[in-house]
């Protein structure tokens, strides 16, 4: 028994393990505050709703979406549980609703290049061990680009991700009203797209880059 546990351990490869981890901890760290962002924009906007049901929370369990969590995991892109927002409470409905939307892309930015100035702050600062080169790591190549990811695929103006919300406030009202109407059929079309090989996302992997290197190029080049 204890030579067969002794080759199990040989076995098993714990740098697929350790890298599994690495990527489900920043899907959830990205997720998290992607949605928490949310519920607290709305909040500030007179929208007391995510609130009231417990959706202002860091507890990542309170916003994962399992299909959206999967494809985040496998695909590099999804999506977390809604937060809930009434626009009723806002005092603009059109502009709040995009205001809450695209507060959540945004923090996935500030997320990304906090973590890559906390990797500078590592490399130049931290003794040299295996815990600080592994922080090091999960935030510059693995938190970093992966919550850029999540902010530039919410950013398109496809229902119900957040881009279509900030295009939905400039239009008019009768418009508007249709756009939101149809709103909850557009995750299902976007699903079929990708299940059918229709979907191709070279363009959000190129914007990806881009804003990774702009990011890297202010925090590295000592300008931060």
């Amino acid at each position: 028994m204890t030579g067969y546990i002794q080759h199990l351990i040989q076995s098993l490869d714990f740098d697929a393990m350790a890298n599994a981890f690495y990527r489900v901890a920043a899907v959830l760290i990205c997720l998290t505050v992607h949605e928490t962002c949310h519920g607290l924009t709305a909040l500030a906007l007179g929208d007391p709703t995510a609130k009231n049901r417990h959706r202002l929370s860091f507890n990542p369990l309170r916003h994962i979406d399992w299909l959206g969590l999967a494809l985040m995991l496998t695909a590099g892109f999804g999506w977390a549980k809604p937060v809930p927002v009434d626009p009723r409470y806002f005092r603009h409905p059109k502009s709040g609703m995009a205001l809450t939307a695209f507060a959540g892309p945004l923090s996935n930015m500030v997320l990304a290049a906090l973590a890559m100035f906390f990797s500078r702050l590592i490399f130049q600062y931290a003794p040299e061990n295996v815990v600080s080169e592994e922080l090091f790591y999960f935030c510059l190549y693995r938190l970093a680009p992966l919550s850029i990811g999540l902010g530039v695929f919410n950013l398109l103006p496809f229902p119900p991700l957040d881009g279509s919300k900030i295009v939905a406030a400039v239009l008019p009202d009768h418009l508007y009203i249709t756009w939101m109407r149809y709103e909850r059929y557009g995750m299902m079309v976007l699903m079929a797209l990708i299940l059918l090989g229709w979907w191709n996302g070279n363009f959000i992997s190129a914007a990806v880059v881009r804003i990774y290197r702009f990011f890297a190029e202010i925090i590295f080049t000592g300008l931060l």
